[in-house]
């Protein structure tokens, strides 16, 4: 069967490069797509734009509506969409040719009845598409490490209709972001298939570049200034509590026991020590388990 594929974007003043990202989605080599856009308030031409291709093609569904801000922008996107499969997209990247494709075949592997994700890997250009570095390879994951790591990126993932339904029928209140939001639910109740290739190359201003695009002292510096500066540590506690609250009923008896010990309101010493000491990895990279181990105890996280 040829399943069909929802590619969902959301928009915000994105008239500069929209088109070519819109090209490079609709000369896929998988066919069976339709783009479904939902424009987050965009005072640019960006809608006009959209409206111009619409014109031209009959797969491309928009939908006008206030700013939400991106996260619950892609949560109304899932709800509007009715595809087998859904690929995320961001406004400004370009996607290689066979994105689609590989995610497609991944999937159909998977026991399609779970909540399934597929992703892959992006390399980081600037605004001329001139190219800026690769992003990690050889990307390990798990449910433990999709507490306090989103390891996917959002326009490389796709995912099942499952996954889909779960998230719009458990949608949090407020979480780090959409793609880790689904990431932890297809990793405690589902598949995920990753292929260690390029799909996407992820336009970036190289002053902007995310913290995965640089060096090892301008990661550091990145995430000090964002997670414990800047609230991201609270964000994640959240997101963690939010994943518990809708969740904890649902995962396995020993995805239940992690969440007992990892995740609570209160600041507890004695949890903290044995968070501390747990003998399994939590986090992917040694700086970020010892940094993390160390929050632990601080009663940072």
């Amino acid at each position: 069967m040829n399943k069909k594929v929802s590619v969902i974007m959301s928009t915000y003043n994105g008239e500069k490069y929209l088109k070519e990202q819109l090209d490079s989605i609709l000369n896929q080599s998988y066919k069976n797509i339709e783009i479904v856009i939902r424009d987050d308030g965009s005072s640019d031409n960006t809608v006009n734009i959209i409206k111009e291709y619409m014109q031209k093609y009959n797969n491309i569904i928009l939908e006008c509506g206030e700013n939400l801000g991106y996260i619950n922008s892609f949560f109304e996107l899932l709800k509007i969409a009715d595809a087998d499969y859904y690929a995320f997209a961001d406004q400004d990247d370009i996607w290689i040719e066979n994105k689609i494709e590989l995610a497609v075949n991944s999937l159909n592997k998977l026991n399609n009845e779970k909540p399934n994700m597929a992703f892959s890997n992006s390399d980081y250009y600037d605004n001329e598409m001139n190219f800026i570095g690769a992003s990690e390879k050889n990307k390990a994951y798990s449910f433990m490490f999709s507490l306090y790591e989103c390891v996917t990126q959002g326009m490389t993932i796709v995912i099942n209709k499952t996954a889909r339904n779960i998230t719009i029928n458990n949608l949090p209140e407020k979480c780090f972001s959409h793609e880790w939001w689904i990431y932890i639910i297809c990793s405690s109740l589902g598949e995920i298939a990753y292929d260690d290739v390029t799909t996407v190359k992820y336009r970036r201003d190289r002053k902007n570049v995310t913290a995965e695009g640089r060096g090892v002292l301008a990661v550091l510096a990145w995430r000090i200034k964002k997670l414990v500066f800047g609230g991201g540590m609270k964000e994640i506690k959240r997101q963690q509590l939010e994943f518990k609250s809708h969740f904890y009923n649902k995962v396995s008896d020993e995805y239940k026991s992690i969440l007992d010990l990892f995740i609570y309101e209160k600041y507890s010493f004695i949890k903290a020590i044995r968070k501390a000491f747990y003998p399994n990895k939590i986090r992917r990279k040694l700086t970020d388990e010892i940094a993390v181990r160390i929050f632990f105890v601080l009663g940072i996280l």
